[in-house]
């Protein structure tokens, strides 16, 4: 037995829920933004929808120094005493499927 086809003027209307970020989550995306402390208060402030003399003292207490700020990817986990290690990846592509086609059906040969 089939099922019943649902149609989507059946079905209930989709509901969003709209929830502003945390303070923290739009502190982090002001600074991945902006590098400047009072642009990044501004992007902060736009988010979560609070004035920018709310935000301003949350974005002071989470600036950190340029020189941290480098993306993790750059990062290298080396001693103290070591160069930093270097990981290449690199990609390998598999070689492309060929589809070979017959045109004629193949013929049987009589069994004897």
């Amino acid at each position: 037995m089939k099922k019943p086809r649902v149609s989507h003027a059946d079905l209930p209307p989709i509901r969003v829920r709209r929830e502003p970020p945390t303070v923290a989550e739009a502190v982090s995306a002001a600074q991945d933004l902006a590098d400047e402390v009072e642009q990044q208060v501004e992007i902060a402030a736009g988010l979560i929808g609070l004035s920018p003399d709310e935000v301003r003292p949350h974005v002071l207490a989470a600036a950190k120094p340029r020189a941290d700020r480098l993306p993790e990817r750059f990062l290298t986990a080396a001693g103290p005493n070591r160069a930093p290690r270097t990981v290449v990846v690199e990609r390998r592509s598999r070689p492309a499927v060929v589809v070979v086609e017959r045109r004629t059906r193949p013929t049987l040969e009589p069994r004897r």
